[in-house]
C-alpha cells in the first residue's frame, strides 16, 4: 500500500484577550467531493524534517513569513484515501505556530481563508481528525489550572508583510472570509 507523509501547523495569533486560528478553504477539486476548510499542511519534500515541511508549507500555503513554531507541541494523525485506484496511507504531523500577521496570501490550492476563534473554527473544520487537532492544540495553549498565564514563549516583534493576493479582515470581522 503506498504510503505518504505530510507536515502541517496550527496558526494562531492574539487579538485583544481572544486567540484565533487560521483555516484554509480547499476546494472540492482537491480532494474530490465537496469543498472543506482545513489546517495548513503539505508533503514532505526529499530529506526534509517534519519542522522543516511544516515551515515550508505554512509559507507557501498562506504567505507567512514571520511566525513561530512553540515548542512542546505535536500531534500526529493517520488516515486513509483513495488516489488513482489506490487506497493511500497518510500520516501528518502539526505543529502550533504563533504570528502576528493579519494578512494571509493564499496559494492557488486554496479559495479561502479565515481567522477564528476556538468554537467557530471546530465548526468549520470538515474533518474530525483536523477537529481532535484544533482541540488538542487549544488545550496545550490554554493549560487547566494556568489562571490565565501564558505557558508558552510568545514572539515580539513580528510584522505584516504585504503584496499578492491578500486577504485583510475588514473592520470587525475577525477573519474577512465567510464560508462559500
Amino acid at each position: 500500500m503506498p504510503r505518504e507523509k505530510s507536515a502541517g501547523a496550527v496558526i494562531f495569533r492574539r487579538d485583544q484577550d481572544r486567540v484565533l486560528y487560521l483555516l484554509l478553504h480547499y476546494p472540492s477539486s482537491v480532494k474530490g467531493g465537496k469543498s472543506y476548510w482545513d489546517l495548513p499542511k503539505g508533503h514532505m519534500e526529499g530529506q526534509e524534517t517534519e519542522e522543516e515541511t511544516a515551515r515550508r508549507e505554512v509559507t507557501e500555503e498562506t504567505g507567512l513569513r514571520e511566525f513561530h513554531i512553540i515548542k512542546g507541541f505535536r500531534e500526529v494523525i493517520t488516515y486513509y484515501f483513495r488516489a488513482k485506484g489506490k487506497t493511500v496511507f497518510k500520516t501528518v504531523v502539526f505543529y502550533v505556530a504563533q504570528t502576528r500577521q493579519w494578512e494571509i496570501t493564499i496559494s492557488s490550492e486554496h479559495t479561502g481563508c479565515i481567522w477564528l476563534p476556538f468554537k467557530e473554527a471546530m465548526s468549520y473544520l470538515g474533518f474530525q481528525n483536523a477537529k481532535h487537532v484544533l482541540q488538542r492544540a487549544h488545550a496545550f495553549l490554554h493549560p487547566k489550572g494556568a489562571g490565565g498565564r501564558k505557558t508558552y514563549q510568545e514572539r515580539p516583534n513580528a510584522h505584516v508583510q504585504g503584496g499578492g493576493a491578500n486577504h485583510r479582515p475588514p473592520q470587525g470581522v475577525p477573519g474577512g472570509r465567510q464560508r462559500p
